[in-house]
């Protein structure tokens, strides 16, 4: 690279340190924090690492009332939603892909519109509906609205990776002798292997730190409560627990950040080709 082209692209090497250092500081407050002492985390001289180091916090967050209860229901939740919603998108995305019929183009309109509506504008009818059908203070309730709210995305997605893949491979195995979904599992499917995880991990994700409808479809049923519900039980009328509170948010985030790393190659090629061959 010559000096001159060098010299061009440091502004935009430097905006990119900037905004990693913008989105990576709460983070790391909320880590350092979790290790600060109590008398240390409203401290009238803040200190971004802690000067002594302590774990008490997260024996308290561990030990809370609910923490391997509600664990449980946040990955019970989350992986039931993902692997409905990779099902589902998966036989849509084929139909949209490789079949032509009429109404597709007015199918993936309806798709993309479903896919920018804020979910946040339906917790009012959705909730009408549980409590109408008796499925308030229901995990599957629960499952059933993270499935919507990552169905959209995912369609669009794994539409994309099987255009992508040449129907000649598909119709080269129809021709040995296989029929049209056999033919799909055992030559196209290996190849969606990016397009799956890219998308599991933007479900995973999304179903993992959703707090909304958690809050409002779980009520009465404590024991049917998410993690990002039992966060706030760290606040009451007499404070906050801000040391417990960092504390539990750090274990909170630990799940996705190792799902991330353990897919972020197949994740960061699945996001491109996904997007290119659409």
């Amino acid at each position: 690279m010559t000096p001159r082209r060098a010299a061009h692209r440091l502004p935009l090497h430097a905006a990119a340190a900037l905004t990693v250092v913008v989105c990576l500081f709460p983070v790391c407050w909320m880590v350092a924090t979790a290790f600060k002492p109590s008398r240390d985390i409203q401290s009238a001289d803040p200190r971004l690492l802690p000067e002594h180091w302590t774990v008490e916090h997260f024996r308290r967050a561990v030990d809370a009332d609910g923490f391997a209860l509600f664990w449980r229901n946040s990955v019970l939740v989350t992986l039931s939603a993902v692997l409905l919603a990779l099902v589902v998108a998966l036989g849509a995305a084929y139909a949209v892909a490789r079949l032509r019929w009429r109404g597709r183009r007015q199918f993936m309109l309806a798709v993309f519109i479903a896919q920018m509506a804020p979910w946040e504008s339906l917790v009012i009818p959705v909730y009408i509906i549980s409590r109408d059908t008796g499925m308030l203070d229901r995990l599957p309730a629960l499952t059933l609205v993270y499935f919507m709210i990552t169905l959209p995305f995912t369609v669009v997605v794994l539409r994309g990776f099987i255009a992508g893949v040449p129907p000649e491979l598909e119709e080269a195995a129809q021709v040995d002798g296989c029929s049209r979904p056999a033919a799909f599992r055992k030559v196209a499917l290996p190849l969606l292997a990016p397009g799956l995880m890219a998308t599991s991990l933007f479900g995973f994700i999304t179903a993992w730190n959703e707090f909304t409808y958690a809050n409002f479809l779980i009520i009465k049923q404590q024991d049917s409560r998410t993690l990002p519900v039992w966060l706030s039980s760290f606040q009451s009328t007499f404070g906050t627990d801000w040391g417990a509170t960092m504390a539990a948010a750090t274990l909170f985030a630990l799940p996705a950040l190792v799902v991330f790393l353990v897919l972020q190659r197949h994740v960061t090629s699945g996001l491109a080709s996904g997007g290119v061959k659409g």
